[in-house]
């Protein structure tokens, strides 16, 4: 875009950046040809869609939003046929440009319900399902959580109870908390899903396993028999997805309909127990790898609309009498919207790092080697929670920077907000997720009592308690970690040590599990938000020349905000004392205004097409003021001048109120 149509505030802070902002940008992106690419697909994409002029989402019904998404996924399967798109990268970034923060009704198909099939089945199973799955023939979802319950597996309700006389399942959902609630696309797109139910054969419960139910007829698109299905209605966000329910009355599937890869049950009802428990982590474990990722990206929209409005909007004076000043030279903007910024690129690399992990423990799966896939479970579930929740508290404070206009849906937050925060319940309710984590690790430090050597993601809890962290006015980043992980250590070492005490005492374990829940889930917050720390320190330390030092500056803003925003944790044992946390403070401020030339920049860098952001204040031209005219002289109620209700409704309304003082002259023109 030419220089001469951007906003000259805004030019101005690209100017003044002090590193190269595409440097960055091939970094995000996997270097210069991958990004090419990406540009190229995402350019493709969004011209592809403007043909079709779709009206902002904002101003649609909930049949409107969901007949939309269809639309779009239609172009995108358009594309990607013309394209021969094979690659999981390059089909997400046309995707997005397609189909900007909207989910779209085939996203369980493509994700929970292709990996279950993946990672569950038979090679047998896989034959006879893939190619009809992959060829939409079959379009499916995962029907896991229920009316009354959700991440609690052990209380879900629905039962599978084998016939060894037909050899056939009967599925059933026995009472009305047991009825499927809330996956995605079950309520009017697919055909097919993975119900997770109770596996019954030969009188005994053998717990939760997958079933692949068909529920709807492969032709008419007509429910089975014995199948209740339906759409849940309109919600928060998502409503361009078709959320679903799922009733089913004894509804009779194949034997070889359960997916039978880790466990089986034969035709005379033998159950056949997976060699390992652990082995159903899987498609779970991945699930939440990929939320991370979505968390991060959706943070990174949000900072990149409220960084570049609040370059370009002026209002208020620092110096009396010298002018409005740009709001982001204001030092409580920048508290406000830069550590977010380091915030989204700490989870970008979060995710990055841990979706190496998991692609790691994968194939040592495959291999028949489970030894890091216990802590491989413990940080997806902890990471799944701590970056859905730093994203969706990031993104509405983005939105309540931009002030006014950001509670418009021009500013494109509300519909991020929308979409972000399911994120923080959906494939695992946050505390749970935690608890989780806290589970292994109070795990973990028994071990560690006993002598046995840790996994490589816990050989942290072997420092020793207590002592001055030396932090000092350089804050050296590999302090930084060690802060972290002492924090962490000693918080986990703490509460251990409370439910040891407990069980001394003959507390039930279940009881002082409960009485400690928050002191559980505090700790596992914390180590895994030494996880993303250390993580972001060991990316930065790649990189090199002016990059690595505006790297290392947003690493430490990220890590010292995180300090301070816990400080009595860092602080208990002494580790932190008065002096350092005054230093830290003192650091803070100092760190904000190192960041703020490279504000803009850093957001940049994050490639989001205006298309993708889908927002007046964040556009990359800056001409913000212009956007928000275009939307609202946009608006419906504008299409005619007179709206058929002021001779309905507002007319007579205003007459009755005449009539009640006939002294009052009403003139034809005031």
């Amino acid at each position: 875009m030419a220089s001469a149509t951007v906003n000259p505030d805004l030019q101005k802070e690209r100017q003044r950046a002090t590193f190269d902002a595409d440097q960055l940008t091939y970094f995000l992106y996997d270097g210069p040809a991958n990004t090419r690419r990406k540009r190229y697909l995402q350019n493709l994409a969004v011209q592809e869609t403007e043909k079709y002029k779709f009206r902002p989402i904002a101003t649609l019904s909930q049949e409107q939003q969901y007949e939309q998404a269809l639309m779009r996924s239609f172009i995108s399967g358009q594309l990607e046929d013309r394209l021969e798109l094979k690659n999981a990268k390059e089909l997400s970034f046309l995707r997005e440009a397609v189909a900007p923060q909207v989910a779209v009704p085939y996203g369980l198909h493509m994700s929970m319900f292709m990996n279950t099939l993946e990672t569950q089945s038979t090679e047998e199973q896989k034959a006879r399902w893939l190619p009809l799955a992959k060829s939409f023939r079959m379009i499916g979802t995962y029907a896991q959580t229920e009316m009354g319950h959700g991440t609690f597996l052990r209380g879900l309700e629905t039962t599978a109870t084998y016939d060894a006389k037909t050899k056939e399942f009967v599925v059933n959902s026995p009472t009305i908390t047991s009825i499927k609630f809330w996956p995605g696309g079950l309520g009017k797109t697919a055909n097919c899903c993975i119900v997770m139910a109770r596996l019954i054969t030969r009188g005994h419960d053998y717990g939760m396993h997958p079933f692949l139910v068909q529920i709807r007829d492969l032709d008419t698109h007509q429910p089975l028999p014995g199948i209740t299905v339906g759409d849940i209605g309109a919600k928060f966000g998502f409503n361009s997805n078709d959320n679903g329910f799922l009733r089913l009355d004894n509804v009779r599937i194949p034997r070889d309909n359960m997916l039978m890869r880790y466990s089986q049950v034969l035709e005379d009802g033998t159950y056949v127990k997976p060699k390992n428990d652990r082995l159903t982590y899987g498609t779970m474990t991945l699930i939440r790898s990929n939320i991370v990722g979505g968390a991060a990206r959706s943070l990174s929209m949000a900072v990149t609309i409220a960084v570049r409005y609040s370059a370009v909007r002026r209002q208020s004076e620092i110096q009396p009498g010298a002018g409005e000043v740009q709001v982001l030279d204001f030092q409580t903007q920048q508290m406000k919207l830069l550590p977010l910024v380091a915030t989204a690129y700490a989870l970008t690399i979060a995710s990055r790092n841990m979706a190496a992990f998991y692609l790691r423990v994968r194939q040592q799966i495959e291999q028949g080697t489970l030894e890091e896939l216990p802590q491989l479970h413990a940080l997806s579930a902890g990471l799944k929670a701590l970056s859905s929740w730093q994203a969706t508290e990031g993104i509405e404070a983005c939105r309540l920077a931009c002030g006014g206009h950001g509670y418009s849906h021009a500013s494109g937050l509300p519909k991020l907000y929308g979409t972000g925060t399911p994120l923080v319940t959906y494939e695992g309710e946050n505390t749970v997720m935690m608890l989780q984590t806290a589970r292994y690790l109070v795990k973990c430090h028994g071990a560690l009592q006993q002598g046995q050597k840790l996994p490589s993601l816990m050989k942290y809890l072997e420092q020793p308690p207590g002592g001055s962290s030396g932090l000092d006015p350089r804050l050296d980043l590999s302090d930084l970690v060690t802060a972290y992980q002492h924090r962490a250590a000693r918080m986990v070492s703490d509460v251990s040590a409370k439910l040891m005490s407990a069980a001394s005492q003959g507390q039930k374990p279940y009881a002082a599990w409960n009485s400690n829940s928050v002191e559980l889930v505090e700790a596992a917050t914390a180590h895994s938000e030494a996880y993303v720390v250390k993580s972001f320190v060991e990316t930065v330390s790649t990189f090199s020349g002016k990059l690595c030092s505006v790297m290392e500056t947003l690493c430490r803003l990220y890590a010292v905000r995180g300090i301070l925003k816990s400080l009595g944790e860092f602080m208990q044992d002494g580790y932190i004392n008065s002096q350092q946390a005054k230093m830290l403070r003192s650091c803070l401020a100092d760190l904000l205004a190192e960041v703020r030339p490279n504000a803009v920049a850093l957001v940049d860098a994050f490639d989001f097409p205006d298309a993708v952001l889908d927002s007046a204040l964040g556009r990359w031209d800056g001409q913000v003021y212009q956007a928000l005219y275009d939307y609202a002289v946009n608006s419906k109620l504008n299409e005619k001048q007179v709206l058929d209700t002021y001779h309905k409704y507002q007319r007579p309304f205003m007459e009755s109120q005449w009539k009640k003082n006939t002294t009052v002259a009403v003139p034809a023109r005031l």
